[in-house]
């Protein structure tokens, strides 16, 4: 349920403004609770993707994180009255993603771990050598370091680099929303935000001992 710490009386003159996300995300729960049902399920189209990669990135896999998106988009209808401030919509999807990846996340690892360990040690004869443990350590300490210099980018790096650099194909129109920043932008962006990170990483030797 959303947290009233959020919450505030609607202010009216939210109707017809703004074209940000979260604007949009306003409109449709007002709209919604008029009865018209149509800008919910425009936003459902634009945001879905916005909220599949938010879900990802916490590590889920893709069958989980289609059933995690698709509570959270029946948890706002469950309690789309209550809502006082609309404006804390697109926050509240993308905190309640976000908490549902963790959790299932951390249960799916907590159910591997109870994995017999005689089972576990004969796995081990046929997985490839990238993936023996050593191997495994490797990475983890490269994405360590990686992650360590991508969160020392500006903001505006952070917050684009996390959205196009879970797919191969980024829906930059999603971005543009999530951003509010011009869908011609987001490529230039991207390039010099890449070419920040590749200079940080190239000044770090521990990432070029990693």
């Amino acid at each position: 349920m959303m947290s009233d710490d959020l919450v505030e009386p609607v202010d009216t003159a939210l109707r017809g403004q703004g074209d940000g996300l979260a604007d949009q995300a306003a409109r449709a729960v007002i709209a919604y609770r008029e009865g018209n049902s149509q800008p919910l399920a425009a936003l459902v189209q634009v945001m879905t993707p916005l909220l599949w990669h938010t879900v990802r990135a916490q590590g889920a896999d893709a069958e989980s994180a289609q059933d995690i998106v698709q509570n959270v988009w029946l948890s706002l209808v469950r309690e789309i009255d209550t809502i006082r401030d609309p404006r804390a919509t697109l926050q509240w999807t993308l905190v309640t993603a976000k908490r549902a990846a963790w959790r299932t996340v951390r249960r799916t690892r907590d159910e591997a771990a109870r994995t017999d360990g005689d089972e576990q040690a004969t796995e081990w004869l046929t997985v490839p050598l990238d993936q023996l443990p050593d191997a495994q350590a490797v990475r983890d300490e490269r994405d360590r370091v990686l992650w360590e210099h991508v969160r020392a980018l500006p903001e505006r790096c952070r917050k684009l680099l996390g959205l196009v650099a879970l797919v191969d194909r980024p829906d930059y129109t999603v971005v543009s929303q999530a951003l509010g920043m011009p869908v011609g932008s987001i490529g230039p962006t991207r390039g010099r935000c890449l070419a920040k990170l590749r200079v940080s990483l190239a000044a770090d030797p521990t990432w070029s001992l990693s």
